[in-house]
């Protein structure tokens, strides 16, 4: 190197400005509009003052609701969360004439959009027993075509609660044994005396 000269230092590339994510998050009065707007009273009902606002939809209107909460561009659900059940019944029959609901089950979806950052919530509302008939148990079609994370969450329903997912490619308990009687997180389930000599109660 010449007297004089100098090296030059290296060029530290600035970092850029961070961006704003793609996207356009929808409020859910806005995502229940464009419901009613595609399916009108199919969307039976909806409740916009909870902390998870939802919507209500019948079970044979579900997986074409579930197609167009995932493909259409302005909601684009691309993510169920988690797929839940919950038995509304009050074993006590003291307290069932103020219980505030008739006896039912609701299969409850939790969606995100990655795309968009919104979230909500569809719920679907079925009878304890299907057709009224104690020990048939009540029918919802399988997400598992929409949203590959509905396998084992729904699964897990079935198995806890007592709802079948009609067209499911593994229909199968998940948490407890084939032979396993009953649905334990139904409110009248009763724990067995004993299960395979084991005592359970």
């Amino acid at each position: 190197m010449s007297e004089g000269s100098s090296a030059s230092a290296p060029q530290v590339p600035s970092n850029p400005a961070p961006q704003p994510l793609p996207g356009n998050p929808r409020s859910a009065p806005d995502i229940v509009a464009i419901l009613v707007e595609k399916f009108g009273d199919r969307i039976r009902s909806k409740n916009l003052e909870t902390i998870d606002p939802f919507a209500v939809v019948d079970a044979a209107s579900l997986l074409e609701v579930c197609r167009f909460l995932k493909a259409d561009e302005r909601l684009k659900f691309d993510f169920l969360n988690c797929v839940t059940g919950v038995d509304y019944l009050e074993p006590d029959a003291k307290k069932a004439a103020k219980a505030g609901f008739e006896p039912h089950l609701e299969v409850v979806y939790h969606l995100s959009s990655f795309r968009h950052r919104h979230r909500f919530v569809l719920k679907v509302i079925l009878p304890r027993w299907k057709d009224g008939k104690t020990g048939e148990l009540p029918e919802v079609p399988s997400v598992d075509s929409v949203w590959r994370a509905a396998d084992w969450h729904e699964r897990e329903v079935y198995d806890l609660i007592g709802v079948v997912f009609t067209d499911h490619p593994n229909h199968s308990r998940i948490l407890l044994a084939e032979d396993w009687i009953g649905h334990p997180l139904r409110k009248d389930y009763e724990y067995p005396l004993e299960y395979h000599g084991i005592r359970g109660r």
